[in-house]
């Protein structure tokens, strides 16, 4: 196997589309079944997880580069645009959403966010459709943060900001609600 078959160095980040972003740890060099095998070894930091993928296979999985900042914009214009809600059965829906959401691909994981936002004075979500919801968000979120340099809660506040989603005062993080009562 020749070297130029490694894509991806140490230290970049990446998007397997059944975790999301992780960041490449090296290329490990195993024995299995006498052959030689080149693996990527990723590491998924918010998961606490290591994933070693063949080089050979890395593109066969999926694996791929963080998306350029013209394709987040896509998502974003995914996001504005109108809710898309077919008339079936959750559970037929749900499994639509899971497999958008584990294609990584930001424009489709933009569609579940879309079409699974609620106002904020809706509460008849469903438990699977807040999980959901939130494993959709957390995916994009991880990847713009990635893509845009900034923390991921950073990136979620962005995202919900462009849903519309207003979040409470009171849901605030300890250390500002403290900082707005003594305002007061």
């Amino acid at each position: 196997m020749a070297d130029n078959d490694n894509i991806f160095s140490a230290g970049d980040y990446v998007v397997y589309p059944a975790h999301g972003v992780g960041q490449i740890e090296g290329v490990e060099v195993q024995h299995i079944s006498g052959l030689e095998v080149k693996l990527y070894a990723i590491s998924f930091e918010k998961d606490r997880m290591r994933l070693k993928i063949p080089v050979m296979k890395a593109k066969t999985s999926g694996l791929r580069k963080l998306c350029t900042e013209d394709r987040i914009k896509d998502a974003i214009k995914t996001l504005k645009g109108k809710a898309k809600v077919r008339r079936v059965m959750w559970s037929r829906r749900a499994q639509e959403y899971e497999l958008k959401i584990n294609s990584g691909d930001p424009v489709a994981i933009a569609e579940v966010l879309r079409d699974l936002k609620r106002s904020n004075d809706d509460t008849e979500q469903s438990y699977s459709e807040r999980q959901i919801y939130q494993s959709a968000l957390e995916r994009l979120a991880r990847e713009v943060a990635a893509v845009e340099d900034i923390s991921e809660i950073k990136a979620t506040e962005q995202l919900e900001e462009i849903m519309g989603i207003v979040k409470d005062p009171e849901f605030d993080q300890v250390g500002e609600n403290d900082n707005h009562k003594e305002a007061a």
